[in-house]
């Protein structure tokens, strides 16, 4: 049985206010194309199918077509959760519809464990999916009066930790002994390598979820949130697939991949990464304002599918203002778009209003980073005030899910 791990869609995200709508349908296609051609049986997606949790009907529109041209292929059973981009509601509101397309959606934590795992047949062979979908502190953790952030911390992990023994229990009850079981899930785990295009999903240290937390008896996790593909805390079966299409210039300089899973009767499960193709080229290129503009020049040679979009980072700061210009200018003939222009090492100079003139757009800075940005300006050490830094993730955190 071939079983396929992805995450991290973001279907309707806007790059610096563009639409990535041409390279995500390209993706789509792709990844139909992919499992018809490797005959994958099972597809597993660990949430943020969507970019926010309401989604444009452009991208609704892809998500089911894609759920549509998959029935005439050989895949067989379709899992996806919610990750924290997504709105439970909106993952969960067409579930007995997709449900007789063998499209099984589990948006939030459900009541009954038994509701989130799945035994999946594909001929002669079974699998056990325990579906975990984007676990928020309210789903899973009461409220206790007058606790401490350190005491909110260790009971969501606790919480967490539990949940998902309780999710593999249950799987024990349900496997035979040469039946694999798989995970999925949506947080953060320990050693993770993040990029500036995820939110901080955890307050304080809520996401310190290591390897050694998650029951032995699953054969596979498969893991969302983490845009870079990676293992969790160095362990092989622990994985994130990362997303397949670049949703921030930080992610520029490392491959996209989804993850292919091959079971073996009474041997390790076969993992094996499987490159994605760019379906447009994000670049950045580094240098003088002359330098720059040469660059450009030779991109602009080069033939693309999609217009490339770059990053211009700019050594000298002589008159920032004048160099935005002179490379806004070369730029305009050229079959590419820069889509940001910084200088080298402006974010560790510049105060956030210098920083906030001189930006090109002002949804580059995340929350966090005003926030952090603006304590220093105000001479304020957050590293000593911690318990100040956790409220205002948990408050950003209620802002974002509301």
């Amino acid at each position: 049985m071939k079983i396929l791990h992805t995450s991290d869609w973001h279907l309707g995200h806007r790059l610096h206010e563009q639409s990535q709508y041409e390279e995500q349908s390209q993706f789509l296609a792709w990844l139909e194309a992919y499992i018809k051609s490797e005959e994958v049986s099972v597809l597993l997606v660990s949430g943020d199918v969507f970019d926010n949790g309401v989604p444009s009907t452009q991208s609704q529109k892809m998500y089911y077509d894609f759920l549509i041209q998959l029935t005439h292929t050989s895949c067989k059973h379709v899992i996806i959760t919610g990750g924290n981009h997504d709105a439970p509601g909106t993952i969960n509101a067409p579930k007995e519809l997709l449900s007789a397309l063998q499209v099984q959606v589990v948006g939030k934590v459900t009541e009954n464990v038994a509701d989130e795992v799945f035994k999946l047949s594909v001929g002669e062979e079974q699998v056990v999916v325990a579906a975990v979908p984007y676990m928020r502190d309210q789903d899973i953790r009461r409220a206790v009066a007058g606790e401490s952030f350190d005491d909110i911390g260790d009971r969501y992990k606790l919480a967490l930790v539990n949940h998902y023994a309780e999710v593999g229990a249950y799987c024990e009850s349900l496997k035979s002994e040469s039946e694999p079981v798989i995970a999925m899930g949506h947080l953060f785990a320990i050693g993770g390598s993040t990029s500036e295009s995820e939110q901080s999903i955890y307050v304080g240290n809520l996401g310190d979820i290591g390897a050694e937390d998650f029951p032995k008896i699953f054969d596979y996790i498969a893991l969302g949130h983490l845009h870079r593909p990676q293992k969790a805390g160095g362990s092989n079966h622990i994985r994130y697939s990362g997303s397949p299409t670049i949703l921030s210039f930080s992610e520029i300089g490392y491959e996209k991949n989804v993850i292919l899973i091959e079971t073996a009767k009474e041997k390790p499960l076969k993992i094996e990464n499987v490159l994605v193709p760019k379906f447009r080229e994000i670049l950045r290129v580094k240098g003088s304002v002359e330098e720059c503009i040469a660059h450009l020049q030779q991109i602009d040679k080069e033939s693309h599918s999609l217009t490339p979009w770059v990053e211009v980072v700019i050594d000298n700061q002589m008159n920032a203002k004048i160099e935005n210009q002179e490379i806004n200018k070369a730029a305009e003939d050229l079959n590419l778009e820069v889509l940001k222009i910084s200088l080298k090492n402006e974010r560790n100079i510049q105060g956030l209003e210098a920083l906030l003139e001189n930006s090109k757009q002002i949804k580059e800075l995340q929350p966090i980073e005003v926030f952090k940005m603006k304590c220093r300006e105000q001479n304020f050490d957050i590293t000593e005030n911690t318990e100040i830094f956790d409220a205002f993730n948990e408050a950003l955190q209620i802002a974002r899910e509301n």
